[in-house]
């Protein structure tokens, strides 16, 4: 009896005393299969040294056979994106006959492309070092020590990117988790991680990158046109050459888990994505002059959406300002639910976005400079830039900010614009509209992109966004 009574007490007491497992625990059994190896990559890019084509590394940055050879291989790039588009409808169809043929099409221009590729990574990173160079900009040190040597050194692969796993509270908007899982992931692997982080209590989301500066050499993805390698490769760099920096020192801590601050990456992505776009065109300017004209009149051509026809990047500042205001009054189903509705609906409008939800957001909503962005940061980072005298100066101020008050009061902003910017995005039109009257420098273009639209006021659960 004695026994039987011992044995009862001791298993309720080790039940007691077991530890329910924390979150990131759980979310490690999620992902855990699925991690890229940042550190096994780098060593075997380190192993296994790139083979630029014999001579190539001679050349000068500007010399006209470098340049040849880059807008060939982006020319590969070009073909071999149509020819995959191609293969992908055939595959499709009824009509199989020409699949074979464009599949031993696709392989000899992926020869040819692959190599090609580590002298083009060559090529730009010495037209890209030449650059920052010819602006003063060497090393994170440099303001302090004039030594004329280039750290970190420009080095990136274009390569197949790793994919990231986005994990956000459904109450709010915010990136709490980041996890970097491999390339070869399809869409039913990713859905399936998804739904088991779901099952958490949280929002995720599996994202494809275009560029990643967690590995040396970084990445930069293989698929994009040379107007976007460029500008990442320098945006990737930049991450590197920030983190000896007060700026990107409090970002790898943000990012390793030591210091969250979700404030911290969106400075830090703003910085990178202003000071990239810059970089590239001067770059685009120095050795592509004819492409680059080609981007100018092609960027004239385009017409803004008129009055009435549909503008994505509108759309998209005016959910994200719903869905905010749904979570701020507590209306969590509810906020999920409408961004169902609209996905569906920019789906009608021929804009598919797989999964749309508060971990969607707060992956874009680190990135200020981007057109769909409701975040003032972007237009304040570029009011900074305006402000000094040389792209070195401004990389050097940025640096060291490391709050968004500290980027106020750098501008100069009044008191009342710095408590509202200082808490965060504002949750309200009404809030923001004051924010645009309260300061001239931010945003004006944008306001009537920031009003509030007409199916906001009309929004009934069970009815798709924009459609009857």
């Amino acid at each position: 009896m004695l026994a039987t009574v011992s044995i009862v007490v001791s298993s309720l007491w080790g039940a007691g005393c077991q530890r329910k497992p924390s979150f990131d625990g759980r979310l490690n059994q999620v992902v855990e299969p699925y991690r890229f190896s940042i550190l096994g990559w780098s060593l075997d890019k380190m192993l296994h040294a790139d083979r630029p084509l014999a001579g190539s590394e001679r050349w000068d940055p500007g010399d006209p056979a470098a340049t040849e050879l880059v807008l060939n291989y982006f020319s590969l790039v070009d073909r071999i994106r149509a020819l995959q588009a191609q293969i992908n409808a055939l595959a499709v169809s009824e009509d199989h006959q020409p699949l074979a043929t464009r599949e031993e099409e696709l392989r000899r221009l992926q020869q040819r492309k692959l190599a090609l590729r580590d002298s083009v990574e060559w090529i730009i990173g010495r037209q890209i070092r030449e650059t920052l160079n010819a602006q003063g900009i060497f090393n994170p040190a440099d303001r302090y020590i004039p030594l004329k040597v280039g750290f970190p050194p420009m080095n990136f692969e274009l390569d197949e990117l790793p994919h990231i796993l986005v994990v956000s509270p459904r109450e709010r908007i915010e990136s709490m988790r980041e996890v970097v899982l491999v390339q070869a992931l399809d869409r039913e692997t990713a859905e399936g991680i998804e739904a088991n982080v779901d099952a958490l209590g949280v929002s995720s989301l599996v994202v494809g990158l275009g560029g990643f500066g967690g590995t040396y050499p970084t990445f930069v993805a293989d698929d994009i046109t040379l107007q976007w390698t460029i500008p990442t490769a320098v945006e990737e760099w930049l991450h590197q050459y920030l983190a000896f920096t007060p700026l990107g020192f409090a970002y790898v801590l943000d990012q390793i888990g030591l210091s969250r601050n979700y404030e911290i990456a969106t400075l830090n992505e703003t910085l990178a994505g202003v000071f990239s776009d810059e970089v590239g065109e001067l770059v685009l300017e120095r050795y592509y002059p004819r492409y680059a004209a080609q981007l100018r009149a092609a960027q004239r051509g385009a017409q803004e959406p008129t009055e009435g026809e549909f503008d994505f990047d509108q759309e998209m500042r005016q959910i994200r300002l719903t869905v905010d205001d749904f979570l701020a009054n507590g209306q969590v189903e509810r906020a999920e639910q409408f961004m169902e509705e609209c996905r569906q609906y920019l789906a009608s409008q021929g804009y598919y976005i797989r999964k749309l939800n508060q971990a969607y957001f707060a992956f874009h909503g680190t990135y200020a400079d981007e057109p769909t962005s409701v975040d003032p940061l972007g237009e304040q980072m570029r009011g900074l830039r305006a402000q000094s005298p040389s792209l070195r100066a401004f990389l050097n101020t940025a640096s060291v900010i490391t709050s968004r008050q500290q980027l106020l009061d750098r501008l100069g902003a009044p008191p009342a614009v710095r408590e509202l910017s200082s808490a965060g995005q504002p949750g309200s039109i009404t809030a923001r509209e004051e924010f645009l009257r309260a300061q001239p420098f931010v945003l004006l273009h944008q306001r009537k992109n920031l009003l509030c639209s007409a199916f906001r006021h009309v929004y009934q659960p069970g009815k798709a966004f924009g459609v009857e």
